[in-house]
């Protein structure tokens, strides 16, 4: 089934917030802004890969840009493929 649903978000400015977010070296800081307050209402599942990221040590942003990137486009594993 394809996408039903499609987020509008300006993709540079999320994957900076994002990159922030998981390269912040304090957690209570990194908990405390304000793009997780926004994709805990609406796209927890973000903030779930955010905080593997944070566990696998991403440290380059185009890692991020790239979920964020599929994420937002809805990139499957059959287009990845292609």
């Amino acid at each position: 089934m394809s996408n039903v649903f499609r987020f509008l978000a300006d993709e540079e400015k999320l994957t900076d917030e994002l990159f922030a977010f998981i390269t912040d070296p304090s957690a209570d800081n990194r908990n405390e802004r304000a793009i997780i307050s926004v994709l805990h209402e609406v796209l927890p599942q973000m903030v779930s890969v955010a905080e593997c990221m944070i566990l696998d040590g991403v440290e380059e942003r185009h890692y991020v840009a790239d979920y964020v990137h599929a994420a937002l486009n809805g990139a499957s594993f059959d287009q990845a493929s292609q």
